[in-house]
C-alpha cells in the first residue's frame, strides 16, 4: 500500500507536510517535517508518538488533541499548531490536492451586470467540479453599482430601499451566505475562485476560508499592507477591516469562494444603503458603522486597476496561472441563469 503524504500550509504560517501508512486501519510510522520552527528539538518526537497507533478514521479534533497531550510542557511551536498537523493528517487521509497539482486560470474580462457575475460564479464553479473548466480565479469588473445580500438574509433587514435609489444601487442575492457587501462601481475589488473539493479536502470550513484567502494575503502583505485573516470570514488590517469572503459547496464537487475588498467607501452613504445594526458592530468591538471599513487607497496610494495587476502577478507566481476567458456557451448559460433565477423576484425576496 502506497504511503499516506499530506501538506498543510498555515494561512501566514509554515508548511506542515507529514508521511505515514494505514495498516489495519490505524496510522503507524508516521513523520512530520516542514519549516515550522519547533523547541526543543527532541518535540518533534512527541508530535510522531503522537500519532503512531491512532484510528486513520479519527476527526482533526481527535488528532490535534492526541498531539498536544503528548507534546511535552516546555514544548514551543512557532508557525503551526497542534490544529495544523491534524489537518495536514486529514488531508493525507482523504487524499486531497495541493495548489500546484492543477492548471490554474486568471478571468479578468470586461464589465457584466450584477446579477450575471453571480450566474456566472454558479455556472463557472459548477464547470470546474464537473471537470468542464481549470481550476480558476476570476476577477470582477463592474460599471453598476449593486448590495449583493447573502443566500439567507432578509432583504428588508439589510437594505435601506429610500438610500438604495437615492444612490443607484440595484439589490440582488448571490447563492453563498455571509453578509450584505455595497459594491460600488470602482470603489472594490472583487475576486471568485473556482476550485475542486479535492483542494480543500480534510480541512473544516473554517480552515478552508482562510487557506484559500492565504495566497491574497500575501499580495497584500506585497502592496505594503499588514492584511490578516479573521475568524471566520474577514480580511483586517491593524488599520481596520479590508473585506469579507463567502463560500458555497455545490453538489458537481466544486467550491465557489468570492471576496470583496473595499478599494474606496464612502462611509456615509454606507450607512444610508446598508442598515447596519447596533449588534453587529457591537459585537465587533466598534464604536462607529462609520469606522468599520478602511479602504485599500488609503493603505496603499494606489490605483485599483494597479492593486488588481499586482494581486493577479501574486497568484501567478504562486501556482503558475494563465490568462483565460469566459467561454460563449458558459456566457450563455449564464445568462439563462439569470432570466431563470437571479433576476425573478422569487430568488431574490426568498427571505424577504
Amino acid at each position: 500500500m502506497a504511503r499516506k503524504h499530506g501538506e498543510y500550509k498555515v494561512p501566514g504560517g509554515k508548511l506542515v507536510v507529514v508521511d505515514f501508512d494505514v495498516v489495519d486501519e490505524v496510522i503507524r510510522d508516521p513523520r512530520v517535517a516542514g519549516d515550522f520552527f519547533l523547541e526543543p528539538d527532541e518535540a518533534l518526537g512527541d508530535i510522531d508518538r503522537a500519532l503512531d497507533g491512532l484510528a486513520a478514521g479519527s476527526d482533526a479534533k481527535q488528532i490535534a488533541a492526541a498531539i498536544t497531550r503528548e507534546l511535552r510542557p516546555d514544548a514551543v511551536m512557532l508557525g503551526f499548531s497542534a490544529e495544523a498537523v491534524a489537518v495536514a493528517v486529514r488531508r493525507a487521509l482523504t487524499d486531497a490536492r495541493t495548489w500546484t497539482d492543477y492548471e490554474w486560470e486568471i478571468v479578468h474580462d470586461a464589465a457584466v451586470p450584477p446579477r450575471l457575475h453571480l450566474a456566472l460564479d454558479e455556472v463557472l464553479a459548477a464547470r470546474v467540479g464537473e471537470g468542464r473548466r481549470k481550476p480558476t480565479l476570476r476577477i470582477w469588473e463592474w460599471d453598476e453599482s449593486a448590495v449583493v445580500i447573502g443566500s439567507f438574509q432578509s432583504v428588508r433587514n439589510e437594505v435601506d430601499p429610500e438610500g438604495a435609489a437615492k444612490h443607484g444601487f440595484d439589490v440582488v442575492r448571490r447563492i453563498s451566505g455571509g453578509g450584505a457587501m455595497m459594491m460600488e462601481r470602482g470603489n472594490v475589488v472583487t475576486y471568485s475562485l473556482y476550485v475542486p473539493a479535492e483542494l480543500v479536502q480534510g480541512m473544516s470550513f473554517a480552515d478552508s476560508y482562510a487557506f484559500l484567502d492565504d495566497w491574497v494575503l500575501q499580495g497584500l502583505r506585497a502592496l505594503g499592507i499588514e492584511a490578516t485573516y479573521q475568524p471566520l470570514n474577514d480580511i483586517a488590517s491593524p488599520l481596520g477591516k479590508i473585506g469579507g469572503a463567502a463560500q458555497k459547496r455545490l453538489g458537481s464537487g466544486g467550491v465557489l469562494h468570492h471576496v470583496t475588498m473595499a478599494y474606496d467607501l464612502d462611509n456615509e452613504k454606507m450607512l444610508e444603503v446598508l442598515r447596519i445594526g447596533r449588534e453587529k458592530i457591537s459585537d465587533k468591538g466598534i464604536a462607529s458603522a462609520a469606522k468599520r471599513v478602511d479602504p485599500l487607497r488609503s493603505q496603499t496610494g494606489l490605483s485599483r486597476a494597479a492593486i488588481i495587476e499586482s494581486l493577479k502577478q501574486t497568484f501567478t507566481s504562486l501556482y503558475g496561472a494563465t490568462p483565460g476567458a469566459v467561454t460563449a456557451d458558459e456566457l450563455a448559460e449564464a445568462e439563462a441563469l439569470v432570466e431563470s433565477k437571479f433576476s425573478t423576484e422569487e430568488w431574490l425576496q426568498r427571505v424577504p
